[in-house]
């Protein structure tokens, strides 16, 4: 009896070092009072109004005007041009968009100004462009692209939200880059995008997927909020949840269960519906 009290007594230690391990690996920042409460129960249209018949494409001019028209918060991705221009698209490579092989950052700026996005007239804004079409009309969630040259794009996209005239945030689903935020630019709310691991196949390697797809990579910028993928599964993101993280949701469509997602959740990045512009 006394060996079974010993046991038991091992595994709740075992189990106590577990759950405190966890909390510290997940563990978000609960600061920016302000900032988390502008961003409550915000509808953000994911890479602008954007259609499902790609008339309006996008990542676009077109789909952030309409975005702006309709009064929703637009989610956008940053990334270089091979002239370290600061451009609006979202794949590594301009394959499905603009049907054209090769990355984004082996083109200059000048070369993918000629580029049709969805065979429309619609052409790869710059960041620039975009910040004066919205000039502070409505929320911006900003998602910074990883690629070979984060710290510099981050450095040259700071100063450009520094004097933008309203509300945003920044997302990554690289860590490293929340980090960079967290050390540079504190009072900046930041937050790290993930998914279940089946998401990153084939882009991260098994280990690197475990830790990013369980936030246990929280340790290293400490986001406000975790933007997650709509089938959160693992007890380490809800626990990060219950640590104070905001809630963020992507990307959700008109099959989905809207509702029930919009109660789970503190932000809803949407697609192919209109909902209310806040909920």
């Amino acid at each position: 009896m006394e060996i079974v009290i010993k046991i038991l007594i091992i595994l709740l230690c075992v189990l106590a070092a577990l759950f405190v391990l966890n909390v510290v690996l997940v563990m978000p920042s609960r600061k920016l009072k302000d900032s988390r409460e502008l961003f409550f129960h915000i509808n953000f249209a994911h890479r602008g109004l954007h259609t499902r018949d790609k008339h309006i494409p996008e990542n676009s001019l077109a789909a952030f005007k309409a975005a702006v028209d309709a009064g929703y918060g637009i989610e956008l991705d940053l990334q270089f041009s091979k002239d370290e221009q600061i451009v609006v698209f979202h794949d590594d490579t301009l394959n499905r968009v603009c049907k054209v092989n090769g990355r984004v950052d082996a083109y200059t700026l000048e070369e993918l100004k000629e580029m049709s996005l969805c065979g429309t007239e619609e052409r790869i804004p710059l960041f620039s462009e975009v910040l004066e079409l919205v000039d502070g009309k409505v929320p911006l969630l900003v998602e910074f692209k990883n690629g070979p040259k984060n710290a510099l794009l981050c450095k040259k996209t700071l100063p450009m939200l520094r004097n933008y005239k309203g509300d945003f945030c920044i997302e990554s689903f690289s860590p490293f880059i929340v980090k960079w935020f967290k050390k540079n630019a504190p009072d900046i709310l930041r937050g790290q995008l993930s998914a279940p691991a089946k998401e990153f196949a084939g882009e991260l390697g098994g280990l690197s997927a475990f830790l990013l797809s369980h936030c246990y990579t929280n340790i290293i910028c400490r986001p406000h909020f975790i933007s997650y993928h709509k089938n959160k599964t693992y007890l380490s993101v809800k626990l990060a949840d219950s640590l104070g993280a905001m809630r963020y949701v992507w990307t959700v469509r008109p099959a989905d269960d809207i509702r029930g997602l919009e109660k789970k959740n503190d932000a809803v990045i949407f697609e192919f519906y209109t909902p209310d512009r806040k909920y």
